[in-house]
């Protein structure tokens, strides 16, 4: 493995805003994977059932209702040049080319917690599948054929003593007294820059909004688009934003880098090529898959129960 990218989110100052991002190694090799890089900075109705199994969270449905969806592409663009290249805090090596997986992702959850949030991570991963295309997610139950481990830890005490675990007292130290993080993610990579593993740490004690904020952010990290921008005020990859829910702003990012046409190792300067022969593309399946889902879930709300 080449090396690895961690990404963060910082301590939010209120209280249900506390997400935040690492990378952790587990037991993939903590020093293989920090080697190169360190960032810190995360399609039918049975994809519905699943992912929307349980009453939706009232934050996420205020902040849904108030979503913007329309973006022109120079907007589009903008957003993807800063979030999918570049990194929040750099420890070593370059950020310049496209890093994503290229092949199917099974992801393993690790419940330490054990804080019944299971149906949560199920919920988050449906969504990504149904609105990313192109991108084959799942959970899985052996670790073993997994290339994502998220570990559900209880605290942020917990979080820091896992964080030692996994990076050694001295990279876990560095991480706690630059970011204070709360929840984090990354991933290792190769040397065609396609991502080999990565791994969410997320917290179960910040109440349901926190954590679906800092779970949807850390997975979708974790898939490639790694830093953080304050300039995009669309994205929940930015400090100053929260979700809580899969977002139109994002569903665009995640979809230009799952295109087929956008490889492993890219440069900003091959995309640009790219783009505007992908955005059309994008676009039709973006707008398909959300009236899709509008539909079922007015149809879901019209039943009698």
């Amino acid at each position: 493995m080449r090396g690895t990218v961690v990404r963060r989110k910082r301590l939010r100052q209120f209280a249900q805003f506390r997400g935040l991002l690492v990378k952790p190694a587990t037991r993939w090799g903590i020093a293989s994977l920090f080697a190169f890089i360190a960032i810190v900075t995360i399609a039918g109705s049975t994809v519905w059932a699943e992912s929307e199994f349980r009453a939706e969270n009232e934050s996420v449905r205020i902040k849904r209702s108030s979503e913007r969806t329309t973006f022109s592409d120079a907007e589009i663009a903008d957003g993807f040049f800063k979030i999918a290249f570049g990194a929040e805090l750099r420890v070593a090596g370059g950020t310049d080319r496209v890093r994503k997986f290229d092949g199917p992702v099974r992801v393993f959850l690790d419940d330490r917690a054990h804080a019944n949030r299971r149906a949560d991570i199920a919920a988050v991963i449906g969504d990504i599948r149904t609105y990313v295309d192109h991108l084959d997610i799942a959970l899985t139950e052996d670790r073993k054929i997994a290339n994502v481990v998220v570990t559900l830890l209880r605290d942020r005490s917990e979080l820091l003593r896992t964080m030692r675990s996994f990076y050694g007292r001295k990279r876990a130290g560095e991480i706690e007294r630059r970011l204070a993080p709360r929840c984090l993610s990354g991933f290792s990579e190769d040397a065609e820059h396609r991502i080999v593993r990565a791994e969410v740490l997320l917290t179960a004690d910040g109440g349901d909004f926190s954590f679906l904020d800092c779970a949807y952010e850390e997975l979708l990290q974790a898939l490639g688009p790694i830093n953080d921008d304050r300039s995009v005020p669309w994205t929940m990859f930015n400090d100053d934003v929260q979700m809580g829910f899969f977002d139109v702003y994002d569903q665009y990012i995640l979809n230009i880098l799952y295109n087929p046409r956008v490889r492993p190792g890219m440069t900003r300067q091959e995309i640009e090529v790219l783009l505007p022969n992908i955005l059309p593309t994008v676009r039709g399946w973006i707008s398909s898959i959300n009236s899709a889902r509008r539909l079922g879930a007015s149809n879901d709300a019209g039943r009698v129960r």
